[in-house]
């Protein structure tokens, strides 16, 4: 516009009639201020100045990222991810690795470490792995597991490869030992399997207690996330979980010897 143009050039005439100031010599003192400071502060200043100044620029202005990044000769890639990668599988190996159940063994070596009878249930026949547990991360006496892989009708556990888990400890067991640690529409009914008491809980994972030989308490929980049947052997506690039926579970129980 005409009017902007002449204002323009009023104010750059005006600008060459004044008179400034002459301006001091700052170089002198600026170089004294800098020397008078430790050499490794300034250099760490510098240092993270011109490193924030670097990460700002690849953050501010994505589509030279690559190029800022090759200048500073930086060799990190930032990338945004919009879908996460699918977990990778973990590498084939024993049914129980992954579960907690102490030290791989074998069934005439694990009845030779504890001091009772293991028992084995003869309608799922013999263990494909056998695990013990010892002090001091198991319970006092330690304690047996036997694992079964897929058995008809009984599926194993996917996230496992397990299908049905056989524990037996040395130990008390009572209704107390459940209290309000069952979880949320979880069922817990007595059963008897051949004289003996014991528990069928089912429904969502839970959580139980025991007294141990030494007279401990001890805290378990399900580790196949199924249903479970606990029998009290005259002083030995089984545990039996696995995706099975009350009626599964009962028949495991009294095939125990």
């Amino acid at each position: 516009m005409p009017e902007l143009d002449r204002l323009e050039q009023l104010l750059a005439d005006l600008g060459g009639d004044l008179e400034w100031p002459a301006t001091p010599n700052l170089a002198p003192a600026i170089r004294r201020r800098i020397l008078a400071r430790p050499w490794f502060e300034s250099r760490w200043a510098i240092a993270a100045a011109v490193a924030i100044l670097a990460l700002a620029a690849l953050l501010v202005y994505p589509p030279t990222r690559e190029a800022i990044a090759h200048w500073f000769n930086l060799r990190t890639r930032i990338t945004q991810v919009t879908v996460l990668p699918t977990p990778t599988p973990l590498p084939p190996g024993p049914i129980g690795q992954r579960l907690g159940l102490g030290d791989s063994s074998t069934l005439p070596a694990a009845r030779a470490t504890v001091h009772w009878q293991v028992l084995l249930p003869s309608s799922l026949g013999n263990p494909d792995e056998v695990y013990v547990g010892l002090p001091p991360v198991g319970p006092a006496g330690g304690d047996v597991t036997l694992v079964y892989a897929a058995r008809p009708g009984i599926p194993a556990s996917s996230p496992t490869g397990a299908a049905v888990l056989v524990t037996e400890v040395q130990g008390n067991l009572t209704s107390d030992s459940f209290g309000k640690t069952l979880g949320d529409g979880a069922t817990i009914d007595q059963v008897t399997v051949a004289g003996h008491p014991g528990y069928w809980i089912a429904g969502t994972p839970h959580v139980f207690y025991f007294i141990d030989a030494a007279g401990k308490v001890r805290y378990e929980t399900l580790r196949l996330a199924t249903n479970t049947i606990l029998i009290d052997e005259g002083g030995t506690i089984v545990r039996i979980e696995g995706d099975l039926t009350k009626s599964q579970a009962l028949s495991i129980a009294a095939s125990l010897s």
